[in-house]
């Protein structure tokens, strides 16, 4: 339908600079940044009590998003969560640059970095534009897909050369998927057109980033 695509066009033209003039950033993912694919990944719609779930295209969910974009639990929710999850994810990229045996995991571990710190800042401008505050009253960490466990990242924390490369791209593989599983999540459940963007965003960097990184194992 013509008129719901340009309605939805100005309201994230729209939404995108507002939360742009509330951070210091914005999500800037490299110019060598590749292209999610054109269908993107499958999401899955919770159905109405005593009906199955539904598995949707990334574009007929976004077909199905009401115009009226107010954040739900679920947006909210995922803001809080990928903030925590991006700060692990920079957490093992600081091991890299003293850790790393190969410059290429160097490379990607910078570009990692490069990407989600602003990612974080903006999702913390988002949160704050809508009165919501960054934590939650309970603790959820336990709950998001991909994060690594203290002793993994204490044994990422010793090792060194090849054996940080190895370790590193596995587990920053495992935990792309999470995010990925996170972001595909909330374009099913959230209601908010600014989160359903940068879960694309999620989506299109890090589906790249892991290519690259089982190139390098």
């Amino acid at each position: 339908m013509p008129f719901r695509r340009a309605s939805r066009a100005s309201v994230i033209t729209v939404g995108l600079v507002a939360l742009a003039a509330l951070t210091a950033g914005g999500c800037d993912s490299g110019p060598d940044r590749e292209p999610a694919a054109a269908d993107g990944p499958a999401v899955i719609v919770p159905g109405e009590p005593g009906e199955a779930n539904r598995t949707l295209s990334a574009e007929e969910a976004a077909d199905q998003r009401p115009e009226n974009d107010s954040p739900n639990s679920a947006d909210v929710s995922y803001a809080r969560m990928m903030i925590e999850h991006h700060a692990q994810a920079l957490v093992m990229t600081d091991l890299a640059p003293q850790r790393a045996g190969a410059t290429e995991v160097k490379r990607i571990a910078a570009r990692i970095a490069a990407a989600q710190e602003p990612e974080i800042e903006a999702m913390k401008g988002w949160l704050k534009s809508h009165g919501k505050p960054l934590k939650a009253e309970e603790h959820q960490h336990a709950t998001m897909p991909g994060m690594a466990t203290a002793a993994q990242l204490d044994k990422l924390r010793a090792a060194e050369g090849k054996a940080f490369d190895r370790l590193f791209l596995t587990l920053m593989t495992t935990h792309h998927q999470g995010a990925i599983t996170m972001a595909a999540e909330v374009k099913g459940q959230g209601n908010n057109i600014v989160i359903e963007e940068m879960a694309d965003e999620v989506i299109a960097q890090q589906t790249s980033e892991i290519t690259r990184m089982r190139d390098m194992l």
